[in-house]
């Protein structure tokens, strides 16, 4: 008898299998709806596809005359900037930081307990500091994300270069190889897909942190528009946020992962299941 765990779907059943949660959830929105509906048509919690249509035809193919801006094409914009700014510091801060601290054992032993302490400060408290300190503008925004998403992921980083078996260092150092030499050489290539997969698992909160800065202090942003409408009940036009909020990370997400398998595909698990 076949066991359930020695089961693996082939591609079309993989995609079938992962289609299917999706499809269920939207059906069941969609009878919820068109029952509310029925019974007011004029309710506002969950809007039929046509008023979403109308809201997305309106958000992003038309104009705002007091910009002259397509209102989702600017705050996309304004969103991409100020996350990709964000991550990208934080990539390499955390490379930097994480080979040290985890090849080096002086540099643990003087900077460890430090990152260790500022990851667990939830990033939300501290961020009417980053604004009292960096103002209302960009900064304030970049400085949250990256102090959201840079401790845990130099911790993380940090414990990976730390887990390189021991006689790799040594038989660097028999061969002659410098303090430097041995970081470039040993540590840098094993930390570089363990950095790609601490930003896909670091896309989440850094939304998070994101969305939470611009619904306090922005004037465009994918996190100030949905703040800016929920006063209206606005849902057919925040579902559709949502929805490209999603969209957006998951192509980021996928896209960090075909980095990774391309360059470092020796590193990649196995994808048989």
């Amino acid at each position: 008898m076949r066991r359930l765990l020695n089961a693996r779907p082939n591609g079309g059943a993989r995609l079938l299998l992962g289609l299917l949660p999706i499809l269920a959830l939207v059906m069941v929105y969609l009878l919820v709806a068109s029952a509310r509906h029925a019974e007011n048509p004029r309710d506002k919690i969950t809007p039929i596809p046509s008023a979403m249509a109308a809201a997305v035809q309106t958000m992003a193919f038309t104009a705002d005359p007091r910009t002259g801006e397509i209102p989702l094409v600017a705050d996309t914009k304004a969103s991409l900037r100020r996350l990709g700014i964000a991550m990208v510091l934080a990539a390499v801060t955390t490379l930097v930081l994480g080979l040290v601290i985890g090849l080096l054992p002086l540099v643990n032993a003087s900077l460890g307990p430090l990152v260790a302490a500022i990851s667990v400060i939830p990033p939300i408290a501290v961020l009417p500091i980053l604004f009292i300190i960096f103002g209302l503008g960009e900064t304030s925004k970049i400085v949250l994300i990256f102090v959201g998403v840079t401790p845990v992921m130099v911790r993380d980083l940090a414990s990976h270069v730390r887990a390189i078996p021991e006689e790799q260092i040594v038989k660097a150092q028999t061969l002659g190889a410098s303090t430097w030499l041995t970081l470039l050489r040993v540590a840098l290539p094993q930390a570089l897909p363990r950095l790609i997969e601490s930003l896909r698992l670091s896309l989440c909160p850094a939304w998070v942190y994101l969305i939470s800065a611009e619904a306090i202090a922005a004037d465009v942003g994918l996190g100030y528009r949905i703040f800016l409408v929920r006063r209206y009940l606005s849902m057919d036009i925040i579902l559709p946020y949502v929805v490209w909020i999603s969209l957006l990370a998951v192509i980021m997400d996928l896209a960090l992962l075909s980095w990774s398998r391309v360059f470092y595909g020796w590193a990649s698990p196995p994808r048989s299941r």
